[in-house]
């Protein structure tokens, strides 16, 4: 998992084969600050770090840096895609249907348990994305408290 470190993000790009620029360092460590951000969230850190990035280019490194497995992009339904650093295991995410944060939580079970399913049509499965929807405990407790007129 990358960190907020310079030097071991260059390191993992260049194990992955990715040339080291200043841009793709701005956006895997911004991608470190905000986990579950959008790429806006994204390009928003990445232009506080390093000054004038485009927006399309910060989408780009979002993309590419996705495509070799650096980070981790998710869409959940209705939802713009959203990036995390954290790769390689099998995790899912809480998501609150009120004020849409969204948290890691680890499979309850087994190593890969999500990933058989009742019937696999022929395909030969390699990942599976588990989303649970709810509410978070602040949204909850906020709707027990009576409206003040």
């Amino acid at each position: 998992m990358p960190s907020g470190d310079s030097t071991l993000i260059a390191e993992q790009l260049r194990e992955r084969g990715v040339q080291v620029t200043v841009q793709r360092l701005a956006v895997m460590r911004a991608v470190a600050s905000c986990p579950h951000g959008t790429a806006d969230d994204v390009a928003e850190v990445v232009h506080g770090d390093i000054g004038a990035i485009s927006r399309q280019a910060v989408y780009d490194s979002l993309a590419m840096l996705s495509e070799k497995g650096l980070i981790r992009r998710i869409q959940p339904a209705g939802s713009s895609a959203r990036y995390e650093d954290r790769v390689g295991d099998n995790h899912h995410h809480l998501i609150c249907r009120t004020c849409n944060r969204m948290v890691d939580v680890d499979c309850a079970v087994g190593y890969t348990p999500c990933l058989t399913a009742s019937d696999d049509r022929g395909y030969e499965i390699d990942e599976a994305e588990v989303i649970y929807w709810g509410r978070c405990p602040s949204c909850s407790t906020a709707a027990l408290v009576p409206a003040v007129h």
